[in-house]
């Protein structure tokens, strides 16, 4: 089964307005050159509309780093994926960081990842061990707890608008990176806990990794056959990077 990769970038917390435009319009004056692969960016809230703006016609999609559970109501400094429509295409569920740092159980997460779903927008459901929990021999069972979690309310139905990225906590930010080999293993666990819950359509899904991907790792990464493309961190926020490692994802094809 052929899946087109992704390369997008998660731009955190970072850049003010008249960074944010530069970056996307470097990207979109580079983007043409990655062939076959779909392209997205994860701005900052405030910049979403302007950097869909500068990205024009460039066909790099826009999506947002996090959302609440509910349509609309009472909740100061939420933003619902309903508000979103029009404005973005996809929406982060379970970084690392909302995990870990603002702590959001693995329910939640799923919860997200409902809504998003609903409102008829794409999840991207992100799913990852911490250090310890890979020494001890526990990453598989972290990351398919979180899958049950992250998945339990979908259906065949939503898998088209599904993406699910392995980023294993301790490659964030830390410039160790997964080997290829480690990567390439997860991935096809997820891709096997994918096909039994939801069948031959669960193939179709396609599993990222992300954790400290840079040029020179992008191509040998993404030759592993379930590594689908890269959730990429530090490296999206300088746009030469971000388009090196787009390009070597078209150079791998699907």
């Amino acid at each position: 089964m052929t899946r087109t990769k992704i390369v997008a970038g998660n731009w955190k917390m970072n850049t003010n307005l008249d960074e944010a435009r530069a970056l996307a319009v470097a990207i979109a004056g580079g983007a043409g050159a990655a062939r076959g692969v779909d392209l997205a960016v994860f701005p900052p809230f405030p910049w979403i509309a302007s950097v869909r703006d500068e990205l024009g016609g460039s066909g790099v999609q826009v999506g947002a780093q996090n959302c609440y559970i509910q349509k609309s109501g009472a909740f100061t400094g939420e933003i619902s994926p309903w508000s979103l429509v029009g404005v973005c295409q996809m929406i982060l569920a379970g970084h690392s960081e909302r995990r870990h740092v603002m702590g959001e159980s693995d329910e939640f997460v799923g919860q997200k990842v409902d809504a998003t779903l609903a409102a008829g927008l794409t999840s991207v459901l992100c799913v990852g061990e911490l250090l310890g929990e890979r020494q001890s021999g526990a990453a598989l069972d972290v990351v398919t707890r979180q899958l049950g979690a992250g998945l339990a309310g979908v259906d065949t139905g939503h898998l088209d608008r599904l993406v699910i990225a392995y980023e294993p906590v301790w490659a964030i930010g830390t410039g160790v990176a997964a080997t290829p080999d480690d990567a390439q293993e997860m991935c096809e666990a997820i891709r096997r806990w994918m096909t039994d819950r939801f069948g031959e359509a669960g193939q179709a899904v396609r599993v990222l990794y992300g954790g400290s991907v840079t040029p020179d790792n992008a191509d040998e990464l993404f030759r592993r056959p379930d590594v689908d493309g890269g959730l990429i961190g530090g490296a999206s926020l300088k746009a030469d990077a971000f388009l090196a490692i787009a390009v070597a994802a078209g150079a791998v094809g699907v």
